[in-house]
């Protein structure tokens, strides 16, 4: 059922005490949760709710809060609805009017939440957030006109893929689910195939690599007739059960998989990763999803992020984010549109067939070009940095949300987690500014630098 908001009016039988008397007025998540439009979240997201069906569902500005604090502060599903709890800052955030004292929501919701709202839901955070970076002077207008594009790499939660690893990990799925059907196992391989897999690393770390190879072969052996031996026993059997169907399909494609094929397998919880080589000295290669980013030029806020699937070259992609960039950027009725005018991008981007923006490639003709578009040519090294911030500041370098779907918005979620934390800075001192000028009105003094010429030591 679709959502109630809650009661603005406080609860007179109550004696509880109001957020807004408790909380300091000039903290940043206040300020910031006063600045942000809420009303656009309960157009966008109430249809997804049934009007008079089932009991209503929780408020959609706690979800879409706790969704952007855990993104803020870079907290698990869990961790962010326990420490909802203890902070009245967070809670004044999310809508409340009244300290509660309660869980606001169980922390699985929050997942299925995800699932319901998807990409599109998320796309919305983030025009939010640009339009409060606006509303708080934290970047300018005409800075969305002029924008950086780069690529990386979204790794994934996963353990280091080795083909022994794969092959014990597909072996025991497939003994647990042969369990869970009942269906009679020839031999499952319990403990001969964990002692193999040992030995696959013991044998290479002593460099012999004859008998590491013999050990991962009986490994494989080993899968391969447990394989077989499940799929004859549920024909047999007579079992049609979509969960086992698909774990056989994922380990005949595991089984027949050589070293030089593509669209290999490098998890089995999460078959959508890919193998990454970005030239790097310390990461030879990575495992998760290519990630486009836009970022402004000027004032160093983001502006489109997209998960990319299928390692695709970063020219094709040029186009798709700057469309998914211009629809997040926030139009007013009563002003001209804002349109994105110019783009820098890296040599990686040749051939890239925009033609709607003028798009430099920086690293070509950059000696002759004139000294305002050099300086510009420089800023496009900024977007780095920012990247590498969105990553490693949200403490969100690795995706554990599952899917092609949880690539996507991980990726946002990223670009959402910066863009606030850019606000809050920005009005944290904004405050200590203006804290100074008016100790300096009220003190009638001018603040100088201390003297020390008169001081005796």
């Amino acid at each position: 059922m679709k959502p109630k908001n809650p009661d603005p009016q406080p609860n007179l039988f109550s004696f509880s005490m109001r957020l807004e008397h408790l909380c300091d007025h000039t903290n940043e998540l206040y300020v910031m949760a006063n600045k942000i439009d809420w009303t656009i979240f309960e157009r966008n997201f109430g249809s997804m709710y049934c009007e008079n069906n089932g009991r209503p569902a929780t408020p959609i500005r706690l979800m879409v809060g706790l969704h952007i604090l855990k993104a803020i502060f870079s907290e698990s599903d869990e961790l962010v609805v326990l420490k909802w709890v203890q902070n009245p800052y967070w809670q004044y955030f999310c809508g409340m009017t009244e300290f509660q004292h309660d869980l606001p929501i169980d922390f699985t919701l929050m997942g299925k939440w995800r699932k319901r709202v998807n990409k599109d839901g998320f796309e919305k955070i983030l025009e939010s957030s640009i339009d409060a970076a606006i509303k708080t002077a934290t970047i300018r207008e005409s800075d969305l006109k002029v924008v950086n594009v780069d690529t990386t790499v979204l790794e994934k939660a996963i353990t280091f893929p080795t083909d022994a690893k794969l092959y014990h990990r597909m072996r025991v799925k497939l003994v647990a689910e042969a369990k869970r059907l009942n269906l009679p196992l020839r031999q499952t391989y319990l403990r001969t195939g964990k002692v193999q897999l040992i030995m696959v690393g013991r044998y290479a770390h002593a460099r012999q690599m004859k008998r590491s190879n013999k050990s991962l072969r009986s490994v494989k052996t080993m899968f391969g007739r447990v394989l077989r031996d499940v799929e004859r026993k549920a024909k047999l059997m007579n079992i049609q059960d979509k969960k086992l169907n698909e774990l056989l399909d994922l380990g005949h494609r595991l089984f027949k998989q050589k070293r030089e094929d593509k669209n290999k397998i490098y998890s089995l919880h999460a078959p959508e990763v890919e193998c990454i080589a970005k030239g790097k000295v310390h990461k030879k290669y990575e495992f998760g999803c290519k990630v486009s980013f836009v970022t402004s030029s000027k004032g160093n806020f983001f502006l489109g992020a997209q998960a990319l699937h299928g390692n695709p070259f970063d020219g094709h992609t040029l186009k798709a984010a700057l469309e998914d960039a211009q629809k997040h950027i926030p139009q007013k009725e009563n002003k001209p549109e804002i349109k994105i005018k110019d783009v820098f991008v890296d040599q990686g981007y040749k051939g890239h067939g925009v033609t709607e923006q003028k798009v430099t490639i920086v690293g070509r003709n950059q000696k002759t070009a004139a000294p305002s578009l050099k300086r510009m040519m420089k800023r496009r090294a900024a977007i780095e940095p920012l990247i590498g911030h969105a990553k490693n500041d949200g403490g969100s370098s690795r995706n554990h949300l599952l899917g092609k779907s949880g690539d996507q918005v991980h990726a946002l979620m990223m670009a959402i987690g910066f863009n606030f934390r850019k606000i809050a800075r920005r009005l944290a001192s904004a405050l200590y500014l203006w804290i100074l000028r008016v100790l300096a009105v009220l003190m009638k003094t001018n603040i100088r630098q201390p003297q020390f010429e008169n001081l005796n030591y």
